[in-house]
């Protein structure tokens, strides 16, 4: 078996060093794994929008000490259904004669390109699925060409795979269904505890914040269900309605949000923030919220929760994908159906208005945090790449 520090780990990735679930995964288990001696390369695109297919020219050629090469993605020809590849990875990939490869994310051309290099090379491979059913807003074709693809992607690459690993229970059901037939690991994401030790270090300075308010962190995305949140919101009678804060990037939905703001007459209730801002003031506007809520269509696990636990936020979320699982059920924070925005005007007042539950929900969040810092995920996926390179090493499977 592999000792600390000999290892040469090659993380494949879409983007690096961005906002998102998957971006901040690969992140923290890239430093995680370089802070315990090992040998992390990351492999990625000039992409720092994907939604727009917005490039950098100017990325660093390495962060926090790890060397991250970039390549141009080449824009699909059919968006949302062919797969983007990324010019150059395959060979530059080969050349770094890593000991194992860890590719991320389902249906990306960057897995195949990662997975035939492991292939040529004999090389262990684990493949991170992050796996995301078609939107629900979808027409049905292209649902349906979706689920060819996966089944396509899951053959060509799965099938390969010494090992898959998902972040929930649901997910690993799910990628079952694509033939794979080694070991699907479930190590879900985590959180840097330490960061959030000490409530009176972060001050959400010049922001000028409601004094009271909900809060929604994440991109200004057609599946993260605002236009359902904003709809909710609406119905809660106006003597108890609260601000609603949005902290995130736009991908192309905030004007037509704000329209409908508008016509439902709570755009003085909305507050945009704009994009992520830095880790102090993030925590602050967290902290200060009388609710994170959360009313996406689907999560694969949703990290923002965990943030939420750690910042002792009561929360409300919609009961999609990974959430039923984070939330422990609903002992962790309230959930609603997708959809049922009068269910949420509900839970939206049931949190001030049935303050004892709402410490109950706390309180147990905060604890199920406790489990939940990144270290953990981190000596997990180590673990996992030890156990493969001796398998490989022995002709065996995991």
């Amino acid at each position: 078996m592999g000792r600390p520090g000999d290892m040469r780990i090659a993380q494949v990735t879409l983007r690096y060093d961005a906002p998102g679930g998957v971006e901040t995964t690969v992140q923290k288990l890239s430093r995680g794994l370089q802070a315990r001696g090992e040998d992390v390369e990351v492999f990625a695109s000039d992409l720092v929008d994907e939604s727009g297919w917005v490039r950098r020219a100017d990325f660093p050629p390495t962060v926090d000490g790890i060397p991250v090469h970039r390549f141009a993605a080449i824009k699909q020809p059919v968006p949302g259904l062919s797969l983007p590849y990324l010019a150059g990875l395959a060979g530059a990939l080969a050349d770094s004669r890593p000991d194992l490869i860890h590719a991320h994310s389902h249906r990306y051309g960057h897995v195949l390109q990662a997975t035939a290099v492991a292939r040529r090379r004999r090389l262990p491979i684990v493949i991170s699925t992050h796996y995301h059913p078609a939107d629900v807003h979808e027409p049905a074709l292209k649902k349906r060409l979706l689920r060819v693809e996966d089944y396509l992607f899951g053959f060509a690459s799965y099938r390969d795979a010494d090992a898959l690993v998902v972040e929930s229970e649901l997910e690993r059901s799910l990628v079952r269904e694509f033939d794979f037939g080694g070991p699907v690991r479930v190590i879900p994401p985590g959180i840097d505890l330490e960061e959030w030790q000490d409530p009176a270090a972060d001050q959400p300075e010049g922001l000028h914040l409601p004094e009271e308010y909900f809060l929604f962190v994440g991109r200004i995305a057609r599946n993260k269900g605002l236009a359902f949140l904003f709809d909710a919101l609406a119905r809660v009678p106006t003597s108890e309605r609260l601000p609603l804060v949005l902290v995130g990037p736009d991908w192309g939905e905030r004007a037509e949000l704000g329209a409908r703001a508008r016509r439902l007459n709570i755009d003085e209730a909305v507050r945009w923030f704009g994009p992520y801002p830095d880790r102090r003031t993030y925590r602050a506007i967290l902290r200060r919220a009388c609710a994170l809520v959360l009313p996406s269509e689907w999560e694969a696990y949703g990290l923002v929760l965990l943030d939420a636990m750690a910042a002792r936020t009561p929360i409300v979320a919609t009961e999609v994908g990974a959430v039923p699982e984070v939330l422990e059920r609903g002992r962790a924070g309230r959930l609603v159906p997708y959809g049922d925005f009068e269910v949420l005007a509900s839970a939206l007042r049931d949190v001030r208005g049935n303050p004892g539950r709402t410490r109950e929900l706390v309180a147990r969040g905060a604890e199920k945090v406790q489990q939940c810092d990144w270290s953990v995920a981190v000596e997990r996926h180590l673990a996992l790449y030890r156990e493969l390179e001796e398998n490989r090493s022995r002709g065996t499977t995991a």
